[in-house]
């Protein structure tokens, strides 16, 4: 871009901040009667008008930010400009071809915003334990665990830390008072923890950053080892497995509920557009707003 335009650019902006008037003129608004609306770049004969700039900054966006974009607008209309033009030169262009797909993505944008502005409105995004539990039964086959997955309890403490021998006893324990002493232990000395609940969480995820990540044969490991402590220069680690699946099995309700739950919520949005669709056409129809002509 030229210095002459650089500085026009900058010129326009800081009067649309200083001024508070609109010197980039909205393309739905008519240039003044006594002059035409101001040249902005070229690439030969095709030019880029200040009116072409509407809406890329407004009275709210500062200076710097203005320019900054402004500028990268007019750099990328030149860079597609010399692209098309060079195009034209170089092939044969099937201008009908063009037109063609330029409805298609005109189609694709404003149809997909009218879509999602639609399904806003309509969709019910309440889906019961019941259907979940449904699809499940159902679907098994496409819900085979990729990882091996456990409940348990694991926590990773400093060497330094104190009462390290009664942690033992506290994972066992079953005393509510015990486990409630467990968790504040936890919040106090522990460097990383997971207490035993009934969600499912992946065994790799639950021993990462201690030597349990390390070991080759983690399924002989889980069938052997419900529980297990270990240890290297800084940290002691403590794991206490409850439950296990295997990778390969089917996965647990629980572990894919959320997974299943947004399957669902897609079908509703992929019904909900082609219902749209459809109400749409054949309200056309009923009111005869077009027609095809024989050919």
């Amino acid at each position: 871009m030229s210095c002459t335009s650089r500085t026009w650019i900058c010129l326009l902006l800081v009067a649309l901040n200083l001024g508070g008037c609109e010197l980039i003129r909205r393309k739905n608004e008519e240039p003044p009667k006594t002059k035409g609306p101001r040249a902005v770049a070229r690439v030969n004969d095709v030019y880029l008008y200040e009116t072409d700039l509407s809406g890329i900054v407004d009275n709210r966006t500062s200076r710097e930010d203005s320019m900054s974009r402004v500028t990268a607008y007019v750099n990328s209309w030149i860079r597609k400009q010399l692209i098309i033009q060079e195009a034209t030169r170089r092939m044969n262009i099937d201008e009908a071809e063009v037109e063609r797909k330029v409805l298609d993505y005109r189609y694709s944008l404003i149809g997909y915003e009218y879509q999602n502005f639609y399904i806003r409105q309509h969709l019910d995004e309440n889906i019961s334990l019941q259907e979940i539990t449904d699809y499940y039964n159902t679907h098994q086959d496409n819900f085979a665990l990729k990882q091996n997955i456990v409940q348990g309890t694991f926590i990773k403490v400093p060497r330094t830390a104190p009462r390290t021998n009664k942690v033992k006893d506290m994972i066992f324990s079953k005393k509510p008072k015990d486990l409630e002493e467990l968790r504040s232990y936890c919040l106090s000395f522990s460097t990383a923890y997971h207490l035993s609940d009934s969600l499912w969480i992946e065994f790799d995820k639950l021993v990462v950053n201690s030597p349990i990540a390390e070991i080759p044969n983690k399924i002989q490991f889980l069938k052997t080892n419900p529980y297990y402590e270990t240890s290297d220069e800084n940290y002691l680690y403590f794991l206490k497995i409850d439950n296990y699946k295997i990778s390969d099995n089917v996965s647990p309700l629980e572990f894919v509920k959320e997974d299943i739950r947004n399957i669902l919520l897609n079908k509703r949005k992929v019904e909900l557009a082609r219902a749209l669709e459809d109400e749409v056409y054949e309200n056309a129809v009923k009111q005869k707003n077009f027609e095809i002509f024989d050919r």
